[in-house]
């Protein structure tokens, strides 16, 4: 049975949405392309009218799992008196700790894109320079230092705290290591833990 192209568009933008997801929950060799399917309710046997391979695929799962983190960085920040504060404690919370299928791919997904094509890894290129952006407008110009080289080290502090903190089992020390990120992340931007 035939589907229209309107149902087809649809049936892809599942999948890439379903894939943004699963991908980040198991990465992208740890699910195949027969359980990407079926979690975004279709057969397998469609894959590849919509798809060139699952590196196309991969890629646009990707940009979608970036542009979702962009947005909801956008959305905290604006929301806040301090939104530089607020990222930064959205990103180094237990609750995005949690949020492997949702939360952001440069941790769920960064070492394991660094093995992937450079199809999949422009994305992942394009992410970190649009969160460098929004960081290097959040971070207060402070002591001759370039904003946008805070931005490097801050951005890597707090993915390498949230991709550490996923892989260990003792929760307490787990919750220490975000909360001491989050500590030197300010330090760093130039703001103190006394003027919280």
């Amino acid at each position: 049975m035939r589907v229209s192209r309107a149902q087809a568009e649809a049936n892809r933008e599942t999948v890439i949405n379903v894939a943004s997801r699963l991908f980040r929950e198991h990465g992208f060799d740890g699910i195949g392309l027969k359980d990407l399917m079926k979690g975004a309710g279709l057969t397998q046997g469609g894959f590849y009218k919509q798809f060139a391979s699952k590196d196309d695929l991969a890629a646009l799962a990707s940009g979608r799992a970036m542009e979702s983190a962009l947005r909801r960085w956008s959305r905290v920040a604006a929301g806040s008196a301090d939104p530089f504060a607020a990222v930064v404690g959205m990103y180094l919370s237990t609750g995005h700790q949690e949020e492997k299928g949702d939360g952001c791919p440069l941790a769920a997904l960064g070492s394991d894109a660094a093995r992937q094509s450079e199809e999949v890894r422009v994305p992942f290129q394009n992410g970190i320079e649009a969160h460098l952006q929004i960081l290097d407008e959040l971070i207060p110009a402070s002591d001759g230092t370039k904003p946008y080289d805070k931005a490097m080290v801050v951005l890597s502090l707090m993915v390498g705290a949230v991709t550490i903190s996923r892989v260990m089992t003792d929760q307490g020390m787990s919750e220490r290591l975000l909360e001491a990120a989050a500590d030197a992340v300010k330090r760093i931007a130039g703001e103190t833990a006394e003027e919280e």
